[in-house]
């Protein structure tokens, strides 16, 4: 006879405080490893940009991996801030510990602040590059800087209507060698936002992703210089929408934002 294992899944929002808006994630809290191809056919199950997997270790900390429907990424934002929020809504940390979380691009940390929960991620600066051909074919326009680094390509463009407006060719912007592709400007006049942006990663089983923590690791760095300051309220440009808190900290990026739990369930296995 087969044994049937329940285990608990969660749909939260991530950076946003109203439910349907931000970037959804699917938690799942698992009471040892699993292997990857597991965790992959969950994780497409899901359909999710990405579906988190967690699991406790001795010492309170917990291992942490994350799925696209595709692949295994090396760095997710919004489902990190959605991991910690489910640990801490679901009475698996006490709201005055920090959430360490052991992952691919090493430990990552959160915190209840002030602004919800703050992310304590690695800094990934974009250097200057030539923007290859499938770029530019991709996204249909000249921008005014394309950089790189080890993840994604960061492109400024002209101003807010055309990351807003902007209408990329997926099929095009798959072929480009590197997760994905962010597209920022600085923030039109009054606006409350210093910059915006959007983020494709067609390449990953997901054409725009709704909010990406990840992304503001190359974002802020970038506007750091460009508008001299360290401090950001930053927009991403989304169907759904979400807004980031932005620090830099030597060469590390505080993110803030807040989550909601829209969904709890179980998988039956």
């Amino acid at each position: 006879m087969n044994r049937s294992i329940s285990i608990p899944i969660a749909l939260i929002d991530a950076f946003t405080s109203k439910p349907f808006k931000g970037n959804p994630a699917a938690i799942c809290l698992l009471q040892e490893e699993r292997d990857a191809e597991w965790m992959q056919s969950v994780a497409s199950e899901m359909n999710q940009s990405e579906t988190a997997f967690l699991v406790r270790r001795e010492d309170g900390s917990y291992s942490l991996r994350w799925f696209t429907p595709t692949i295994e990424v090396d760095l997710c934002g919004h489902a990190t801030l959605a991991s910690a929020h489910y640990l801490w809504e679901n009475g698996h940390l006490p709201s005055s510990s920090q959430a360490r979380f052991h992952t691919l691009s090493g430990l990552l940390t959160a915190d209840l602040s002030v602004e919800g929960i703050m992310l304590n991620f690695p800094a990934e600066p974009a250097a200057p590059v030539t923007a290859p051909e499938e770029l530019i074919q991709g996204l249909g326009l000249i921008p005014r800087y394309v950089g790189k680094n080890r993840i994604d390509y960061l492109v400024e463009v002209d101003s807010e209507e055309t990351v807003r407006t902007l209408k990329p060719d997926f099929a095009m912007l798959a072929r480009v060698e590197a997760r994905g592709v962010i597209v920022t400007s600085k923030a039109g006049n009054g606006s409350e936002y210093d910059f915006v942006s959007r983020a494709f990663y067609p390449a990953t089983g997901c054409d725009e992703d709704p909010v990406t923590g990840s992304a503001h690791c190359a974002l802020a760095p970038y506007w750091q210089r460009r508008l001299r300051k360290d401090d950001f309220l930053a927009y991403q440009a989304s169907a759904r929408g979400g807004e980031l808190q932005l620090a830099i900290v030597g060469s590390r990026i505080l993110i803030s934002g807040k989550a909601v739990t829209v969904l709890n369930g179980h998988l039956s296995v």
